[in-house]
């Protein structure tokens, strides 16, 4: 290296690495964070000088490293990885260690003892993009190295990169341990074609361990002896219907991470978008956004969301200005159809977003086969996308508070709905006409009266009354708004128990909105209401595979199989619940009650004791503690139950008195139930918690109370 007296300019290649979560580890156990330091730099360290690498200093936890060619980097940044899978393999979570790495060979100046430079400045941008174990290249290095390296490449596409002037093009390293890489003994070559850009890539073993979890899920909910024919391939047996498409979240590149939400939010709004393109078959958001910040490839995409295209990109936004990039790739092949960049100003995102979406139902159709052509079918399509972008603003400050809604409504929490109803209440304050705003005011007040037990019975009459009046303005404003009618249909089942009403507002939800999955919640909690549990179960089913990695509807699946005594099943589902959403009320009780239902006490009792709903966690308690005749503990539970949640959780109270055999006072609290209105009360039929009251007279009476008897329900039905 010149001395710190000289100053030099040469071609070099640079290379940034930054260790994944050291900071948050640091907070957590400043003792851990230091050793894992300490170990990742020896490790490190011991590398470079085996291909020629020139350590020029370390921030932090981050090195800057000069290498003498771009293949070197590239070499030396593969075996670090190689190293750091190696040394994890037999390590616990929370002690591995994950790099990120960003290579750009490039001018840099030498002067006093540092390097300065664009080699520098990109190879620092770039690496923020590589992802925990992961390595990002420039466009540069590629190109030097394609057809000297051991490995294939997926580009990312064009990102603009902070204090960057040019847009530049990335590439990923396929590591030739992940899947998808190539075989140690196949044929070396590089990608010769434009790869879907993988926006967000994270660890080789978030990679294998989303495989097992797919394969785990298709295991779950399919017939044991299919799904083991199906586990020795990878490939699903049937190819993708060719009119799918997957929307991916968009990558945030704005200076202020907070603005997450926005880059959110508008993959979100083009989803939402091409879900009401007739004949287009679009995955779940929830699905879609599972592929948030891992490092898949666009083939496992493709396979397990079941799609034939998938449109990604990112977003920039600074101040007034938004960029918008956006691409349209095979998710086979991962080659790049189309792709465009769209810089407006904020108040012009409306604009921008409509013609997004245009321009990819255009694309799509084209592709379909059979489309019409010339400015009919354009025509056409863009009255499509209006018709679908109804019950909309057109004010950008409300615009962005309901992306803030549903980025925290997305959470399913306790804390994230409040905040979710929050920012829907400012907007619906600055366009009193945003139908879609006001449908998000329901959704999240019904969410809080049903899951929440913090204020009392007022608090719960209250949150009762804002939704239905925010899903009537909803409706007002838009009739036919699939987000409305959802709202209203929780509202009819769980709530007002008006079933006449709810089949009439699932109806209609269905014939508009077939394949939303909320909907098919709806229509499954209806049936579950009604005492159809096979079809229930059927229907989640259908809502599960259409969003596999949705917390809320597998655990309606899960509860579904635990009343049937499918307790396998439901033990499966509710454990991927659990490892989905955990802070998700319900979620480890939900577990307890099928080791419940087992005879499982001692597990159930444990299982639910980490609950995030504590009228949940008592539920379970005080029924596992009686039955192992623990009274004095089974009783602590239910006293702390009525104590705190008797105007809120009537009907847990009713079901630990109906699980003891004291009747009276289980139909006491149903009658409470009843009169407040509680939506346990939608499981009544089924409920094997309650299954001690059938042979009391007074069961047969209280079903004719809640419209549930045998003769009500013959002119009752979907």
């Amino acid at each position: 290296m010149p001395t710190e007296s000289t100053e030099e300019r040469k071609l070099a290649a640079i290379m940034f690495t930054d260790m994944v979560g050291y900071s948050a580890l640091a907070q957590r156990d400043d003792k851990v964070a230091l050793e894992l330091l300490e170990e990742h730099r020896r490790l490190l360290r011991e590398i470079f000088p085996r291909f020629h690498g020139t350590e020029i200093k370390t921030i932090g936890d981050a090195f800057l490293v000069e290498f003498g060619s771009a293949l070197e980097a590239a070499q030396c940044a593969i075996e670090i990885q190689r190293a750091l899978a190696k040394r994890n393999t037999d390590v616990a979570a929370d002690r591995r260690i994950a790099v990120k790495i960003g290579i750009h060979i490039g001018d840099v100046v030498h002067r006093d003892g540092d390097v300065y430079g664009d080699g520098v400045n990109i190879a620092s941008r770039i690496e923020a993009l590589a992802g925990a174990g992961g390595i990002c290249v420039s466009m540069d290095v590629e190109r030097q190295i394609r057809n000297a390296l051991e490995a294939r490449f997926e580009k990312f596409g064009t990102a603009d990169l902070k204090n960057i002037k040019l847009p530049m093009d990335l590439f990923r390293i396929v590591l030739p341990w992940e899947s998808g890489g190539k075989s140690q003994h196949g044929e070396i070559r590089a990608s010769k074609k434009s790869q879907l850009p993988i926006l967000v890539p994270a660890a080789v073993l978030a990679v294998l361990a989303l495989l097992a979890v797919w394969w785990w899920m298709e295991r779950s909910s399919k017939d044991q002896q299919t799904v083991a024919a199906r586990a020795s391939s990878a490939a699903p047996v049937n190819a993708p219907d060719q009119k799918s498409v997957a929307v991916l979240p968009f990558v945030n590149l704005s200076d202020d991470k907070g603005s997450e939400y926005f880059s959110d939010g508008v993959s979100e709004e083009l989803l939402t978008v091409l879900q009401k393109i007739p004949g287009m078959h679009v995955a779940a958001r929830t699905s879609a956004f599972s592929f948030k910040g891992k490092n898949a490839t666009a083939q496992e995409i493709g396979q397990k969301l079941g799609v034939a295209y998938l449109v990604d990109g990112s977003v920039r936004k600074s101040g007034d200005a938004v960029r918008i990039a956006a691409r349209l790739a095979r998710a086979d092949t991962g080659e790049e159809l189309w792709s465009e960049n769209y810089t407006r100003n904020l108040k012009d995102v409306f604009a921008v977003q409509t013609e997004l979406a245009q321009t990819i139902v255009e694309q799509l159709r084209g592709r379909f086969g059979g489309a019409d052509a010339g400015s009919t079918a354009k025509e056409k399509i863009q009255a499509e996308v209006q018709a679908a972008e109804k019950g909309g603003t057109k004010n950008v400050e409300a615009h962005e508070l309901y992306l803030q809604g549903r980025f925290f409504e997305n959470r399913h929490s306790d804390k994230s709905a409040r905040e979710a109803l929050a920012a829907y209440q400012r907007a619906v304050e600055l366009d009193p006409r945003f139908a879609r705003a006001w449908a998000g005011v329901a959704r999240t007040h019904t969410w809080i009266a049903g899951f929440a037990t913090e204020g009392g019975q007022k608090t719960f009459d209250a949150h009762l009354a804002s939704a239905r009046d925010a899903v009537a303005r909803a409706v007002a404003i838009e009739p036919d708004l699939p987000d409305a009618l959802y709202a209203r249909a929780w509202l009819e089942t769980n709530f007002d128990f008006n079933w006449s009403a709810a089949i009439q507002t699932v109806s209609k939800g269905m014939a508009l909105a077939p394949s939303d999955p909320n909907m098919l919640i709806a229509a499954a909690n209806l049936e579950t209401s009604l005492g159809n549990v096979d079809r229930s179960i059927e229907i989640y089913r259908k809502a599960v595979e259409l969003d596999p990695v949705n917390a809320q509807s597998r655990s309606f699946l899960a509860f579904g199989l635990a009343n049937t005594r499918r307790f396998t099943q439901a033990r499966a589902e509710y454990a991927r619940v659990v490892e989905l959403n955990p802070s998700a009320p319900w979620a480890h009780a939900g577990l307890g009650l099928a080791y419940l239902l087992e005879n499982k006490f001692e597990e159930a009792a444990t299982e639910a004791q980490a609950d995030a709903g504590e009228w949940a966690r008592l539920l379970i308690v005080s029924c596992a503690r009686w039955a192992q005749k623990r009274v004095q503990e089974s009783d602590a539970a239910l006293n702390e139950l009525i104590k705190n949640d008797a105007e809120t959780a009537a009907y847990q109270i009713a079901e630990v008195y109906a699980y003891r055999g004291d009747k009276d006072k289980a139909f006491e609290w149903l009658e409470r139930a009843c009169r407040q209105r509680d939506p346990g009360l939608g499981d009544l039929l089924k409920d094997p918690l309650l299954e001690n009251l059938h042979g009391d007279p007074r069961w047969n009476a209280f079903l004719h109370t809640m419209g549930l008897a045998d003769d009500q329900l013959k002119t009752t039905g979907l």
